[in-house]
């Protein structure tokens, strides 16, 4: 929105509380809007509403089986000659036993509840699917660009994925508990020992994110 002040820009988010933030720190963005809205339903939106649709990371709420039809939602929702983008990423790769265990555990979590691609748990398998869930949605002309981000100690994103983590790994316990791959009694000492280990100074992370991209063909 603020690269293009000309185009109207909106952002959808199942939580009223995410929806409350965007609005409080994009107050002064005029050609932005943010509703809530949830991904897994049908949107609020009449039929080709939108030039460009941009899901980003939604992998980790959505069901495999839901991914066509949120895909054919989107499809409604472009008009001709419209794009649609996906972004999404495996687990980070790390250098911290902790975390390495916990990213486990979680992606084991979802393939238990069928929110994975994976065969096996061991990743969250969403990156080597996107081009085929758009071919199969009906999009052309489909891309792919692969972008690799280092969180290692003392660079750019450490903190950041610092934060995400200490937030992130503390909510998932009882969804981890409940799925029967861990216990409280593991996962607690397990969270704080990677937060330990994701300050010490040797500590390295890469991260892989690909962005997939399709054309709704023109009319």
């Amino acid at each position: 929105a603020n690269a293009y002040p000309a185009l109207r820009v909106t952002g959808v988010d199942k939580s009223e509380t995410m929806i409350q933030f965007a609005r409080a720190i994009s107050q002064a963005v005029v050609n932005a809007r943010f509703q809530v809205g949830d991904a897994l339903g049908p949107l609020a939106f009449p039929d080709e509403s939108f030039d460009l649709i941009h899901a980003r990371f939604i992998a980790g709420f959505m069901p495999t089986v839901a991914w066509a039809k949120l895909l054919a939602e989107c499809w409604r929702l472009l008009r001709p000659g419209g794009i649609m983008l996906l972004v999404e990423g495996e687990m980070a790769l790390t250098t911290s036993p902790a975390v390495e265990r916990l990213s486990g555990l979680f992606t084991q979590a979802l393939c238990a509840v069928g929110q994975s691609f994976s065969p096996d748990g061991r990743q969250l398998g969403i990156t080597p699917v996107l081009r085929r869930l758009l071919t199969e949605a009906g999009f052309t002309l489909c891309q792919q660009e692969a972008t690799a981000i280092e969180h290692s100690a003392g660079t750019e994103f450490h903190t950041s994925l610092y934060e995400d983590y200490y937030v992130a790994f503390h909510l998932m316990q009882p969804f981890l508990v409940r799925t029967g791959v861990a216990s409280y009694e593991e996962l607690i000492p397990l969270y704080h020992r990677m937060l330990e280990e994701m300050r010490a100074d040797d500590f390295c992370s890469l991260a892989f994110l690909l962005q997939a991209w399709g054309m709704k063909p023109p009319a």
